[in-house]
């Protein structure tokens, strides 16, 4: 729990990784070239203060984790997102088992999410069942971009993903994390598109799609299909570092949101390792829309408190103590937008 001013925070990171990212992992050149793009993100976007040594960047192990999530980094759950990338990465880049054992241990603190590739065929759909099984999933992480023998990338809409969709919606896994956001080295750009979201969003409605990012750098496309969508939410890993680096910028992420999705729909999320969660939790907290950008609203305690927390506790069925949920006239007061509830008149 976080406090300031006052007020206290229920903090949900929905997107957390534990990485394996040293040389004897590395299948190929590609495994480098990946890493060193998340580290010119890290070190780029986040304060000097909060800039790890390269070495340290590579692996962080499950004890390092805990310590700079929950101990330093004051959040309530956090949800693993793990990116398989089997063709950079002899045991692939999220250590699957390894999180997943971490989050056996620690149920309080941790839920696991597994990936799929709709590449993998009928062999996939049967191991996702019994991963689901096994580890009790709730939710997946889709990495559309990632490389399958030939071919380097896939589409929500593609034949057979639909056929996992519908297998997920049998197991009751209905939180569909898709990574659409900016691309990483050397992965092909155009395989982030959001443009997918839109059909299966539509064909699935009973389950939720989590995009990932928020679709940077194509915003405004994502925007424009989540105020059709209203099974569509924002999660806010990589753009929420830009609070310190260009926080206009941020505010202008954010305020797009808002008008377009509701406050019901935003999720938190650090991307850890990417960054560590403590830092941002509390930028957010501080953060405000600055006063001469007068299209969007100000961003509300109300708001803030859904952003880093209820909302994806909600999804998660997470508890949250009785202290730490807002009102109940505040939990209804924006739900998820319907088509109608856009505000369209000035298009």
């Amino acid at each position: 729990m976080y406090s300031k001013d006052g007020e206290q925070y229920h903090v949900v990171d929905s997107h957390i990784a534990l990485w394996d990212a040293r040389p004897e992992n590395q299948r190929n050149i590609h495994g480098k070239q990946f890493i060193d793009c998340f580290y010119d993100y890290h070190r780029n976007l986040s304060p000097e203060s909060e800039v790890w040594p390269y070495e340290e960047y590579l692996y962080q192990g499950g004890e390092r984790l805990m310590r700079d999530v929950f101990v330093d980094g004051i959040v309530d759950h956090a949800i693993f997102q793990p990116a398989r990338l089997a063709e950079f990465y002899h045991r692939g880049f999220g250590q699957t088992e390894e999180a997943f054992a971490l989050a056996q241990a620690h149920p309080d603190k941790l839920t696991y999410n597994h990936h799929w590739d709709p590449r993998d065929g009928e062999n996939g759909l049967d191991r996702l069942r019994a991963d689901a099984e096994r580890m009790q999933l709730k939710g997946v992480k889709l990495y559309t971009a990632d490389w399958h023998g030939e071919s380097r990338g896939w589409k929500l809409t593609d034949p057979m993903a639909y056929r996992y969709f519908e297998l997920c919606r049998e197991l009751g896994i209905t939180n569909i994390h898709v990574h659409k956001g900016p691309t990483i080295r050397p992965l092909d750009r155009d395989a982030f598109d959001v443009a997918d979201v839109d059909h299966a969003a539509t064909d699935f409605t009973d389950l939720n799609f989590v995009v990932e990012h928020c679709g940077l750098p194509r915003l405004e496309d994502f925007c424009w299909i989540a105020t059709q969508e209203p099974n569509v939410y924002a999660g806010l890993a990589v753009a929420i570092p830009f609070i310190h680096t260009r926080p206009r910028y941020f505010a202008q992420i954010m305020g797009e949101l808002t008008y377009w999705l509701g406050e019901d729909r935003i999720l938190f999320s650090s991307d850890y390792a990417l960054w560590t969660p403590k830092w941002l939790v509390e930028r957010f907290v501080d953060f405000q829309i600055p006063e001469d950008m007068t299209e969007y609203a100000p961003l509300t305690t109300a708001l803030k408190k859904k952003v880093l927390g209820l909302n994806a506790a909600r999804l998660y069925d997470l508890p949250v103590p009785a202290e730490l949920q807002l009102p109940d006239a505040d939990e209804t007061a924006t739900g998820p937008r319907e088509p109608a509830a856009a505000d369209l008149a000035s298009v």
